[in-house]
């Protein structure tokens, strides 16, 4: 069953505050494999200008993931969670994220259509620091698969 498009629009309330830490920084660098020394030295930051150590750019998916859990339970909306699977993510920064921010996302449904029976939605993150600064919008695209014939 398609998803109903007069969600596009509805945002949901920001989360918590969520601290980023070095070691956050320090193990989501090791995980991707990025040895940027701007991610793990706070000397190597402070050279280029950084107050503290800063985050891979791919960071905010952490954080705006769980927010987007938001609208995939949302019970109005009725999304198939075992259907979705990841289709796409982009990042547009104001600032690089640092050690020591404390972020919160808001979430917002940006568009909802159908293709080829597959539900794709789209669910931007507005990324802000403890004084309501914008830090970086994520933009993540979520594809339903339809179900096959037998409803599989």
């Amino acid at each position: 069953m398609a998803l109903d498009p007069s969600f596009i629009g509805r945002t949901y309330p920001p989360t918590e505050p969520y601290e980023v830490g070095r070691e956050k920084i320090r193990e989501f660098a090791i995980a991707i494999g990025d040895t940027n020394p701007a991610f793990t030295d706070p000397a190597v930051a402070k050279a280029l200008g950084h107050p503290d150590v800063i985050a891979p750019t791919t960071f905010p998916f952490v954080i705006t993931y769980r927010a987007a859990a938001q609208v995939v339970e949302d019970p109005e909306l009725g999304l198939d969670y075992s259907r979705v699977v990841h289709g796409d993510q982009k990042f547009s920064y104001s600032r690089p994220v640092l050690a020591g921010d404390r972020l919160t996302v808001a979430v917002t449904i940006d568009n909802i259509k159908s293709l080829a029976g597959n539900d794709v939605l789209t669910v931007r993150g507005e990324v802000s620091d403890a004084i309501g600064e914008h830090v970086v919008t994520s933009v993540m695209t979520l594809v339903a698969r339809a179900a096959d014939e037998t409803g599989k």
